[in-house]
């Protein structure tokens, strides 16, 4: 399925978890292995275009990256953009509702905890850090930072009106 916006305009939204080490996952297979094969805590954080939600949710998720100890393994996908790879992971939350932005925390391929888009808008992103550093301090065991100081302290936060977005050409 094409992305419903243009790729370019969405990509520095892409770039801020990038830049902190996490890894894109874009087709339902990607998520599979992640799920399947990852032993430990797999955070995947459900990027949006939303100006609101999402721009509390990335910088939340980016200073929570900052810890002594993090998720195993760190991934995002996209949606409007990563259509079936997101179709995907919610096969494996079925109880839960669509939620986009969304921070998902998964231990040995089972859900762990679930970070919903209608807390996200309720929370400034140190709100969001602090909600994940709680998970991440309790099961988390992996080496952290994900990224230097120096590193993260180069990142900026992307903050657009999902509405100003366009659309993929191709829709």
């Amino acid at each position: 399925m094409p992305p419903l916006y243009d790729p370019e305009a969405v990509k520095p939204m892409w770039e801020e978890l990038a830049a902190v080490g996490v890894t894109p996952l874009s087709t339902p297979e990607e998520v599979d292995a992640l799920l399947e094969n990852t032993q430990g805590v797999a955070m995947v954080v459900i990027n949006s275009v939303c100006g609101c939600a999402a721009a509390a949710c990335r910088p939340g998720v980016k200073a929570a990256l900052q810890n002594e100890v993090i998720p195993d393994a760190l991934t995002t996908v996209f949606a409007g953009m990563d259509t079936e790879a997101v179709a995907r992971l919610r096969e494996y939350i079925p109880d839960q509702p669509p939620s986009s932005p969304n921070v998902i925390l998964f231990k040995d391929g089972k859900l762990l905890h679930m970070l919903h888009r209608s807390a996200i808008e309720q929370m400034a992103p140190v709100d969001v850090a602090n909600q994940l550093l709680g998970v991440f301090n309790e099961h988390c065991t992996a080496k952290g930072p994900s990224v230097s100081r120096a590193q993260y302290e180069q990142t900026g936060d992307f903050q657009q009106c999902g509405s100003t977005i366009p659309l993929y050409p191709g829709n």
